[in-house]
């Protein structure tokens, strides 16, 4: 089967903007997806949208709850229903698979490492490019032609490559927890949702009478579910009092419970009065959380944000201007070339500079001063008008 755009108004302004990226000639329904479904709302309608569109998915859960390491999460059943009742409505192949262990080595580890070290870890980027669309795929994924998940995200073809694009909806454009996937894992995805805004992908639940058409989303860090933050990270690094001290005048202002429950630009959950209160350095090697009082401009804010590697996902923007690549020529400095970036999860991009050194590595200058560089996390790079995404960097600097 082939889906008919003339069959269906409706159903055409769904799916041919999603259907027209890929740019699919064979019959659909020969076309091997494997559906990657949590039991929300989004990937029910992904569930969906690939039916009427008519292919044949093959729907995976994978489980990677935290309830098998003492802490109580038993989301995962109630998904777990909700999927089979898709499966058995649309007559679809379903699959629980664990990569429990895998995700714990590492996703789980590597968030552990990081905050450990003082930095600010960003797990769902690596659950992504790990877990998702590399464990997956290496023991499930390849059987396939596609993996279609329910993130808010399109690709684009460029000149014939396909690179990661972002969402009609930009409060819900996931491009930048995507940002650190491979030219190989974008040219496998669909993103049958992406072309839709959250309110219509709700409108379609209720229309089809999908059983997570009311199902609130998912607010947590990927690999928690239900799980507190904090408590995961006391459970992994323990507690370790230390002090909270006023960068600018050296007083003692309070106590903490370990640097590791703390982030740079954070001001909730100081407990401290007289505020507003950010973190804005801290001591690792001392335990001591520095903060300053305000939004000081001079003193919170920074245009440089330094990454010392960046990964690219389909073609580094040099090369696509047809300007000097770094990547083929590493060793000189590089014309500066106009993007625009975010450094944390937000629907708004910030105009800047993409610099390459060959002693530096790679440096986002911003157009504006922007507040809470923090080192570990990743700045996220597109095109001037914010549709296609080149990759990532993480921050190593800010100022």
């Amino acid at each position: 089967m082939r889906f008919s755009p003339d069959s269906d108004s409706q159903l055409a302004a769904e799916l041919t903007p999603w259907l027209s990226s890929l740019q699919l000639t064979q019959d659909l329904a020969h076309v091997k997806v494997a559906a990657l479904v949590s039991g929300g709302v989004d990937s029910s309608v992904v569930v969906h949208q690939l039916c009427a569109a008519g292919f044949k998915p093959s729907l995976f859960y994978i489980q990677i709850g935290m309830d098998q390491d003492g802490f109580e999460d038993c989301s995962w059943e109630d998904d777990i229903e909700i999927v089979k009742l898709m499966a058995r409505r649309y007559d679809c192949p379903f699959e629980i698979v664990s990569l429990h262990d895998e995700y714990w080595d590492n996703v789980v580890q590597y968030t552990i490492d990081t905050v450990k070290k003082g930095l600010t870890p960003n797990p769902d980027v690596m659950c992504n490019k790990l877990i998702k669309f590399g464990c997956f795929e290496q023991k499930w994924g390849h059987e396939f032609d596609y993996i279609a998940t329910g993130h808010y995200a399109t690709t684009t073809l460029v000149d014939g490559v396909t690179f990661l694009s972002t969402a009609k909806d930009a409060v819900k454009d996931q491009t930048d927890f995507l940002a650190q996937i491979n030219f190989k894992q974008v040219s496998k995805l669909m993103f049958p949702i992406g072309h839709l805004l959250k309110s219509e992908v709700r409108a379609i639940a209720e229309r089809e009478k999908l059983p997570s058409a009311h199902r609130k989303d998912s607010q947590g860090i990927c690999f928690l579910g239900k799980v507190n933050y904090n408590e995961f990270i006391e459970r992994a690094l323990g507690t370790q009092p230390g002090r909270i001290i006023d960068r600018d005048t050296g007083k003692v202002l309070g106590k903490h419970n370990g640097y590791w429950f703390h982030t740079i630009g954070q001001r909730k959950g100081l407990g401290l009065s007289g505020g507003p209160w950010f973190v804005v350095k801290k001591d690792v090697k001392r335990n001591i959380i520095l903060v300053s009082r305000g939004y000081d401009p001079e003193d919170q804010y920074g245009r440089n944000i330094e990454m010392h590697t960046f990964d690219f996902i389909s073609s580094d923007p040099w090369r696509l201007q047809g300007k000097a690549s770094p990547v083929e020529h590493p060793d000189i400095l590089t014309e500066p070339l106009a993007i625009t970036f975010k450094i944390r999860h937000t629907p708004e991009f910030t105009k800047g500079l993409l610099h390459y050194d060959p002693v530096i590595g790679y440096r986002i200058e911003s157009e504006d001063k922007i507040q809470g560089i923090a080192p570990g996390q990743y700045g996220v790079v597109y095109d001037r008008d914010h549709q296609l995404c080149f990759g990532s960097g993480m921050i190593t600097k800010g100022y």
